[in-house]
Order: C-alpha cells, then structure tokens, then sequence
C-alpha cells in the first residue's frame, strides 16, 4: 500500500521509503496555524504555537521547526518567546518550563531542577541587565540572573494575583506585571505599587498585555478595553469611546512613527493618537480575526499572529502563512480508517475526508447525509460499506446513499455514537453514552453497568483481537476486555495505563494493543505497558483520538490540536510507489565527507551514464534546506559541495540532514550529521 499525506511533504517521503535504518520513528502532520508567540532577530522572526516552534527566514521564506522529536524543548506547546542581549532564545512553555536555546544547545529549567516556581509559563521579559523575568500560570513571578532565582508570589511580596500573564520593562527599569485577575503591579526591584479598578483608571483587573512608549506612557490591554497611564493620569480607550470593535486587548506595539497597533479577539487596530483603523478577515489579508502576538522588524513591516496563521503586513500587501497543503477540513482528527484500496477515510470535527493519496474529498452536513459534521469514529464492512459515528446517530455509506440510525428509528441507546468496530460474523459494536451496544443487522443488544462488568456506560472506542475479545476503552473508567463471558478492567491503578479516559484501542499483527488516551499513548503486549508521550516522543499532542495501523505497521495516529502523526518502531516506511528496484549497475554510488561535518561537506557521487540529475538537501522535518544543483551531468565520477552557512543567509543548525541525488532512473539518499 502506498501513503502520502500532505503534498508539500512529497519529497521527504521519496527520501526516506528505501532507507529504513535512516527512517524518522515519528513524522508529523500539522498546520500549527494557531500562532502564540513572536520575536523578531533581524532576519528571522521565531514563531510559537501550539504544537512547535519555528525559525523563520523573512527574506527566503525558510522554515526550521523545532519539537521535543528533533530537539531539546521540553514541551511543543509554546506561549512566549523573548530574546536577550547575547541571542539567546527563551521559550516559555505550557507545562514544562523554560527552554534557552543558543543556536546550537538547549537548557531546560523547570520547578524539578531550578527555581522556577511553576512549569506553566505565560510571560517572559528581559530587562536592562540581562535579568530574565518569568510570570507562571498560579504559581507568581521568578527573576533569574543566570545564576539565582528570585521568586515573587501573593504570600511573599505584594504581587496582587500569582497568575502572570504579560512583564514589561519601563524606562527606568521598572518591571510592570499584569496578572490574570488582579489587576497592574509595578516593581522598582524594592517597592511595590498595585493598580486595579478601585484604586485607578484601569478598565478591568484581567491584564493580557503591557508595553511602554519612549514618552515614558504605559499601555495597559485588559479583557475591558485599553489604558494608557503616563504616571499620573489615565486614559481609557474602549469599544464606545473609541475605534476599538473588541474590548480583549491581547497584544500592544508600538512602531518607529508611534502608531499603536493592537491585537484584539476580534480584529487588529492601529491608533496613531487621533485616527483608529482596524483590520479584519473582511477588509485585510489578515487570516484570522482572533490577534494574539504582534512583532515589528527593523523594516517596519508588522508580523501579526493569530488562531488561522501568521500574517505579514508591509503597510499595503499581506502575505499569509497558515495550512494549505491538505484537504483535511479540521485539524482535531477524531478517527482513521484505512481501506483496502490504500484510501484513508479521516474523520474530523468539521466533517469526514476521503485521500486517495492524491484528492480529498470532503463529506459534511450540508453535503452529503451526515447526520452531524462531528464525525466520532468510523468502521469499514467486508462489503465496502463505510459506518459513521456522529453526534446525531449511527450512518452507513454505500458510496451512493446514506442510511442513518439513531434513537427515534432504532434501539441504539444514545445518539452520541463514540465507536464502531466490526466483528467476523459481521456484527457491529457500537459504542455510545448509554454503554455498549452489538447490532446484527436486526437485532440490538446494550451492555452496560447495570447488567454487565462494564466499568462505565461512556463507551468511546472499542477492538476486537484474534481471540475474539472485545476490547473496551471507557471515558474515565479506563479499560474493560469481555470474552463473551467474563470481564477483565484495566486502570489507572492496576496497571501501566497513564490516565483512567480511552480515546481509541488498535490492535497490532502481533497483538499489541495500542490505546489513546488523554495523558498519551500506550502500548501493551498482555504483560508489559509502554507509555508516549509529548516529552519522550514526537508527539505533538498528548490527547489522542484516533489509531490505525497500515501493512508496514505504522501507525497512523489522530490528536486533538496537534494534526496526524505516523509512528513505527524503527523508523517510518510511506512508500510513493512500489517501483521496482533499479539494476545495480544503474545506480547512483554516494558518500560524502567529512561526515559528520560543521559547516562543510563534500557530497561524492558516480554516475552510470549521463543525464539529468538533481541534488537537494533535507531537514529530518521533511523541509528543503537547499537546491544544491540540476542539470545534465556526463557520466563518471563528480563532487558537489554543501556550505551550510550559505544558505539565502541561513546557518543550518547542528543536526541530521538527507542528501537526495535524483536521475530519471534511480534515487540516491544519504544521512548527514552537522555537529558544531
């Protein structure tokens, strides 16, 4: 069978199909369009999301991802970015901490190993001294010097509130601290001042953004509007007093001329002290109305991120970056199935998706005869039927026509239809709200607490291994196996499942058994459990939806927010096309040297006879670093040379690259390893 995802990613899946030692264990497929984090460096602009982080070449478009697969940070899930005076990248994670990043190493700082108060870090400031300033989600304020921390909560110092949501740094190197529900503090380093509704002019006590200009004003977004304080007077701009069309100021920046432009959750508004314009999906190129973090370069151009993308405003073109290299019509991915043909149905919630490896067909509510456009889980028939659970029932698909089931037509005792698994007596057994149901073409049948072992009636997936058990994952109750008798469960407690809500149980050629779950993946071969998870694998996401598992025994696994990925023990294997392999007299003979190498190496190759040839290189993320050269070469013995320093100005990081050497017959891979 053959697999390609995403087109963009086509390449990378040529690369890497016949070398299956240099084969990634996990590949993602993500759009990372929700956008929570910017920091300018001259000519890249670090983006953080949801689901990783990246470097962006402003002037060549180039992208390096990082994730906790191909680096050290510690959690994918990226809430702020700041950069110090020595470049250093400080990255503030959901739940895991802080990362430094230099370029080439990463140090991690976390409650366990610091004195970082909280792992949940919301805001991250530098001030004139070099001091990093770290506001945490309930656990208060940390000061680090490289070398000591200084922690600021309610119980020890005035901060108002211990949820920190946005650190600024004023002229005079007053640190300003807005909290999520407290209201403004300002620290001189030894005195604290509190503002709040009761005592100023602030709108609301829920800070979501502060700057400074150079007049020495500062500027306050709030969950009610915006203020400005110039130390003694305030003025408050809000949806009835001014231009502003939200009142959740989420982001402040000023630009070189003094403008204001300010993100809100409903568009973005520029205010140049006496004209407001604003800017939204209807009258910009602006990808989304809901603005998060907003950056400005030294050519003035506005880098504006929101939850459709990032966007790139110049003053008068946008240019948009966010998903457009699938039809995946959402990216929560509920549930995989894969068809004998090779076609993957993909359910989301925003509808089904069948890929042929080339098209996408999307089915939806207004398209076709589902039920509900939240499609939970899907099965296939040995006759090709396609059998959907939605929000609104139970719906079989010929292909042609839609038959649907639900409690009005049909015994099914819930219309929230979690699961569907298919037994070889061609019963269907489905799981539902109001437990678990087996229906053979006439008849139906409900387990449920009352009248069997089954832990729970929440029923959200459900296999069927070679023995004929029925394996059942349940939303808090963890895991029951029936044998048609008795009643097996399986829990947080007695076993290695890392939390008690089961999304989806595959079963493996070898009879593992591979269960999602909210806190991750695990794995269990009847004795031993193996945990997944965003800190010890690539997985971008620890809720996990959906599993299936292909001939070459990847899996294909669906997550909430963070896309598709593709695991198998030792190494990935998507074949394009089955070719045939080429003679070996016709074959490419490569090596390169030095390997590995620091910035730069010499990629050898033979050619049987002359002809066209391309050589590009990859990163592991699929992504082309460089074009390094096509034409017609004679036939012999050549050498091409890789600088990874002169890449559009781009420095290739210290990692593992693919050198893939292309003729009209054959293609040539090799592995190589900068380490700087």
């Amino acid at each position: 069978m053959k697999h390609v995802l995403l087109s963009a990613f086509l390449a990378f899946f040529v690369i890497i199909s016949n070398v299956k030692s240099q084969n990634p264990e996990w590949v993602n497929y993500t759009d990372g369009d929700n956008i929570t984090a910017l920091a300018e460096e001259g000519d890249y602009i670090w983006v953080g999301t949801t689901v990783f982080i990246v470097k962006l070449d402003k002037i060549s478009g180039t992208k390096i991802y990082y994730n906790s697969s191909n680096s050290d940070l510690p959690d994918n899930n990226v809430h702020t970015i700041a950069i110090d005076g020595s470049g250093n990248k400080w990255i503030g994670t959901w739940d895991s901490g802080i990362a430094k990043f230099d370029g080439t190493n990463w140090t991690t700082y976390n409650k366990s190993n610091s004195g970082l108060p909280g792992n949940y870090v919301r805001s991250i400031a530098i001030d004139g001294t070099n001091n990093t300033w770290i506001g945490t989600w309930g656990d208060g304020l940390a000061k680090f010097d490289e070398t000591n921390w200084t922690t600021y909560n309610k119980s020890n110092s005035s901060l108002p509130d211990n949820d920190v949501r946005s650190i600024a740094i004023g002229g005079t190197d007053n640190t300003w601290i807005g909290t999520y529900g407290g209201g403004l503090a300002k620290f001189d380093g030894t005195n604290w001042t509190i503002y709040n509704t009761t005592n100023s002019g602030l709108l609301g006590n829920y800070i979501w953004s502060i700057t400074t200009d150079l007049k020495g004003n500062t500027w306050i977004g709030t969950s009610s509007g915006l203020a400005k304080f110039d130390g003694t007077n305030w003025t408050t701009y809000n949806k009835s007093n001014s231009g502003l069309s939200n009142n959740i100021v989420q982001s402040i920046v000023i630009d070189e001329t003094g403008n204001m432009w300010i993100g809100t959750s409903g568009d973005l508004a520029k205010f140049d002290g006496t004209n407001w314009t604003t800017n939204s999906i209807s009258n910009s190129g602006l990808p989304n109305n809901n603005v998060q973090p907003i950056a400005i370069d030294e050519s003035g151009k506005k880098w504006i991120g929101t939850f459709g993308g990032l966007a790139k405003f110049d003053g008068i073109s946008w240019t948009t970056y966010n998903k457009s290299n699938s039809g995946l019509p959402n990216n929560s991915i509920r549930s995989i199935v894969i068809e004998e043909t090779g076609f993957m149905w993909i359910g989301t919630g925003d509808g089904l998706a069948k890929f042929d490896e080339t098209n996408w067909t999307t089915y939806n509510k207004s398209n076709s005869g589902l039920p509900d456009s939240l499609v939970l889980s899907m099965a296939i028939d040995l006759s090709g039927n396609k059998w959907i659970g939605t929000r609104g029932g139970l719906t079989k698909f010929n292909g042609t026509n839609w038959t649907t089931y639900n409690r009005s037509n049909s015994d099914l005792p819930f219309d929230d239809v979690w699961s569907i698994t298919i037994d070889r007596a061609g019963n269907k057994w489905i799981g539902t709200g109001g437990g678990l149901t087996k229906f053979d073409g006439t008849n139906w049948t409900t387990y449920n607490k009352l009248n069997s072992g089954l832990p729970g009636n929440d029923v959200l997936t459900i296999a069927i291994d070679d023995s004929s058990n029925i394996w059942i994952g349940t939303w808090e109750s963890g895991i029951a196996k029936f044998d048609g008798t008795n009643w097996t469960t399986y829990n947080k407690l007695n076993s290695g499942l890392p939390v008690g809500l089961v999304e989806s149980i595959t079963i493996d050629s070898k009879g593992n058994k591979w269960i999602g779950t909210s806190g991750g993946l695990a794995k269990f071969d009847d004795v031993n459990w193996t945990t997944f998870n965003t800190k010890n694998s690539g997985l971008l996401s620890n809720w996990i939806w959906s599993i299936a598992i292909d001939e070459s025994d990847n899996k294909w696994i669906g997550t909430l927010g963070g896309g598709l990925v593709v695991f198998r023990e030792g190494g990935v294997i998507l074949d394009v096309e089955d070719e045939p392999q080429q003679p070996l007299k016709e074959k490419i003979i490569t090596q390169n040297y030095p390997n590995p190498f620091q910035y730069t190496t010499n990629i050898e190759y033979t050619l049987p006879k002359t002809g066209n040839i391309t050589i590009k290189i990859y990163d592991t993320q699929g992504q082309l670093v460089r074009d390094l050269f096509s034409g017609v070469i004679e036939a012999g013995k050549h050498t091409a040379t890789w600088d990874g320093r002169t890449d559009a100005g781009t420095e290739a990081p210290s990692g593992v690259y693919l050198s893939r050497i292309t003729t009209n017959e054959s293609v040539e891979i090799k592995k190589m390893i900068i380490n700087k």
